[in-house]
């Protein structure tokens, strides 16, 4: 709604923004990304999904309305600006180890952790690892509308304790996390979803990534570093700080690089992910998403794929829950789950002649959802305004025969509206029997993949 506003500012025309009482921080610090610091705002009291009709008319009525008429008929000044920022290459502080440091928490450029001083000399050694020009834009960041460039990028590396050769993976994350189907805008948003980096091609090995077992647990340095540079970069250049633009309820960790292990990948005869998102076996990619839980399907038994695969079916509606209204709802087919499988799983399943578009197949028939339920979680736990299948698929908003074939409530709807919308990864223990499950957070972090570009010298080009 501010973005709205903003553009009904800027055109002369004057706007009041409705905003709940939990949320007026953020929308203070998204108006001044936006240019317009002083952003015309009405409060609603509390939160309306917590208060009776009768409370809420009589907040609205009382504090809200009388703060929108205000805000549309007296003038109001746009004066000011976005607090005043140092020069990409101006030095901010000059002290020792601690005193930078101390200097950086202050000014909520640290995750609260210490970081490396970006020092001109290191920020140098990792521009040296890329042939891209320091002052390149890579595009602009939301919500603080500020520019994302190789150099900051390379500054943001430095601090994450990343290795100046890990710059053209980095680029590479500032490349997705620009990119508009990704929707940056919303990592800040209430389920605190946080984004899962996973990696592909022979830079796996070339610089040391884990893909085996403890894939998703800190402890290695190009895994780990290169996920703390995502947040670091979301925090320093799109600007997302907690108790101002970040207000996820609980919020989740920051998570490390997830690498696939393409040697079993290729022992079954499977294609990794990267295929999967468009590119060429053996590219170096980077593929980013959103996701609001995630769960263990552990100690999964059977030697067939009949046997396992249910297991995995119900892993993968367990985490996806109320997110199903990004394939109905929220949104118009933009669920796509990820299942993280072992080697051992992935060899089992493959042992029996079966596909990995087997497999998408199998959890598209069977990890499904009544239409009773979906519509209970969309009408009446969500008060979403879309929830009815039968009238979405009048319209021609959905597929009737996915999700309105029938009227019987019982009927089990897919999660997804086609099968390779589930995403696939074998990583991990290769000898443990587990699987590891996703709720996406739709198009509020949808899936966006991008070639890592090797600088000119390295590939002999």
């Amino acid at each position: 709604m501010l973005r709205v506003s903003a553009a009904c500012e800027a055109a002369g025309v004057p706007s009041s923004s409705l905003v709940a009482e939990g949320f007026m921080s953020q929308a203070k610090a998204t108006s001044i990304g936006l240019g317009l610091p002083f952003m015309p705002t009405a409060r609603l009291v509390r939160h309306p999904g917590v208060q009776s009709e009768q409370e809420l008319i009589k907040n609205v009525m009382e504090i809200t309305v009388p703060q929108v008429i205000s805000n549309l008929t007296e003038a109001t000044t746009n004066a000011g600006s976005m607090s005043d920022e140092p020069g990409a290459y101006d030095t901010v502080f000059a002290g020792d180890y601690d005193e930078v440091n101390e200097y950086f928490v202050r000014n909520e450029w640290s995750d609260g952790l210490p970081i490396v001083p970006p020092t001109r000399e290191r920020v140098d050694r990792f521009l040296a690892c890329t042939d891209r020009n320091a002052q390149e834009l890579l595009g602009v960041m939301l919500p603080d509308n500020r520019a994302a460039t190789v150099w900051s990028v390379a500054v943001n590396g430095v601090m994450a304790g990343c290795r100046p050769e890990y710059m053209p993976i980095l680029i590479a994350l500032a490349e997705a996390m620009i990119d508009p189907d990704y929707g940056v805008e919303h990592s800040g948003n209430t389920p605190g979803s946080d984004t899962l980096i996973m990696l592909n091609g022979p830079i796996i090995k070339q610089l040391g990534f884990n893909y085996t077992q403890g894939v998703m647990r800190d402890g290695f340095q190009p895994n780990t570093s290169i996920g703390r540079f995502w947040r670091l970069y979301l925090r320093n250049v799109a600007g997302f700080l907690l108790h101002k633009t970040d207000k996820g309820t609980f919020g989740n960790t920051w998570r490390v690089v997830v690498a696939e292990n393409e040697d079993a990948v290729a022992n079954i005869g499977w294609e990794p992910l990267s295929v999967n998102m468009g590119f060429e076996a053996g590219d170096n990619t980077v593929t980013v998403a959103r996701y609001a839980s995630g769960g263990m399907v552990s100690s999964m038994s059977g030697s067939t794929p009949e046997q396992l695969l249910p297991f995995l079916a119900a892993g993968v509606v367990n985490q996806t829950f109320t997110w199903v209204g990004f394939s109905v709802g929220q949104g118009y087919n933009k669920l796509r789950p990820l299942v993280l499988m072992s080697p051992i799983i992935a060899e089992t399943i493959a042992s029996a002649g079966w596909s990995k578009r087997d497999v998408q197949n199998y959890l598209f028939e069977h990890a499904r959802i009544s239409a009773r339920q979906f519509e209970v979680q969309q009408r009446d736990w969500r008060h979403m305004p879309i929830w009815n299948l039968a009238e979405e698929a009048e319209k021609g908003n959905i597929p009737k025969e996915l999700f309105a074939a029938s009227p019987d409530p019982e009927r089990m709807i897919p999660l997804v509206w086609s099968p390779e919308h589930f995403m696939i990864v074998v990583t991990g223990d290769p000898l443990r029997t587990s699987c590891y499950t996703f709720g996406h957070n739709g198009h509020m972090g949808f899936p966006v993949a991008k070639k890592i570009r090797m600088p000119a010298w390295q590939t002999g080009q």
